[in-house]
């Protein structure tokens, strides 16, 4: 599969993501600029996290605006497959590619520390290959990560089985305390209705390596090549 990885003026974890996909799962990867308005072919458009233009008006905001995302909102309509890590998913918000928003964390706090996720659907790409009764190790990094959605939204979210990941503990079970942030629903990741839109908080690309003593998060990219 090709993959293409958007660079933002701030974005700080596209080389992680790159380093992950080229690397340890062997793929091949394009460089995307922003300013660019040609995904060069790729199958499969990642959005990394970082700060785009320093989240100076609102996470995700200007970030919208830059040209290459009119390309990666044609190439997600036409239903191919796009994943955005943390400002990432904050971008996917505000282009409307992805319901919902990511607001301030309820702490008023930036957040940087282990947190456990659990599959919340069996029917996405990123989620089919893993146990749904797992609980996976992956670090997050944010300070606008809370999931808020109106309640007719959020109850059109569940009907259509577009949660992809909870946090939870390390057992497994969705709690209060296990929300870092104070999410909807304990909610760490969703989808868009289609199925091909990936949104999610925590970094599996910084759990994706043996010499980091945490490989969770190479199974959820060992999902998206097979289910994909």
């Amino acid at each position: 599969m090709k993959f293409g990885v958007v660079t933002f003026p701030g974005s700080n974890c596209d080389e992680d993501m790159i380093y992950v996909l080229k690397t340890i799962m062997g793929q091949q990867v394009e460089q995307l600029w922003h300013k660019d308005t040609d995904l060069k072919g790729v199958d499969f458009v990642v959005l990394p996290g970082g700060f785009s233009y320093g989240d100076y008006l609102r996470s995700g905001a200007i970030a919208k605006l830059s040209p290459i995302m009119g390309e990666v909102i044609n190439h997600a309509n036409k239903g191919g497959y796009v994943l955005g890590i943390c400002n990432g998913f904050q971008i996917l918000t505000e282009s409307g590619l992805l319901e919902g928003a990511l607001l301030h964390n309820d702490t008023q706090k930036f957040i940087c520390k282990n947190t456990f996720i659990k599959p919340a659907s069996e029917l996405t790409a990123i989620t089919k290959g893993l146990d749904i009764q797992k609980a996976y190790k992956i670090p997050i990094a944010h300070g606008e990560g809370r999931f808020f959605a109106p309640d007719d939204m959020l109850k059109s979210i569940q009907d259509n089985d577009q949660i992809i990941f909870n946090y939870c503990n390390e057992s497994g079970f969705i709690t209060d305390e296990s929300n870092p942030n104070g999410s909807l629903l304990n909610i760490a990741g969703i989808s868009n209705k289609g199925k091909n839109v990936f949104g999610m908080m925590p970094h599996p690309e910084r759990a994706a390596d043996h010499q980091l003593a945490n490989e969770d998060g190479k199974e959820i990219f060992e999902s998206l090549l097979k289910f994909c």
